[in-house]
């Protein structure tokens, strides 16, 4: 089952991106890039959901058809 996460993703001073959410306890993720950091947080997300689970059904709302999505652009 797909989930829907919230992430908070921040630029450090050093220059890497540094991703939290609140819906997932512990998560914590940094990464070079902004995709890269997604992908940390996705795997780490999968882990935590399962060992706090213990095999049983969380309580994150499932994925939706539709959603919105923050899309950043630079000019």
């Amino acid at each position: 089952m797909e989930h829907v996460i919230q992430l908070h993703i921040e630029k450090l001073p050093e220059g890497l991106y540094l991703a939290t959410s609140d819906d997932v306890q512990g998560l914590v993720a940094q990464g070079r890039t902004i995709q890269e950091t997604i992908e940390i947080a996705r795997d780490v997300a999968r882990k935590l959901i399962e060992a706090q689970s213990g095999g049983l059904n969380v309580s994150l709302p499932p994925a939706r058809e539709a959603f919105d999505y923050p899309l950043i652009v630079a000019s």
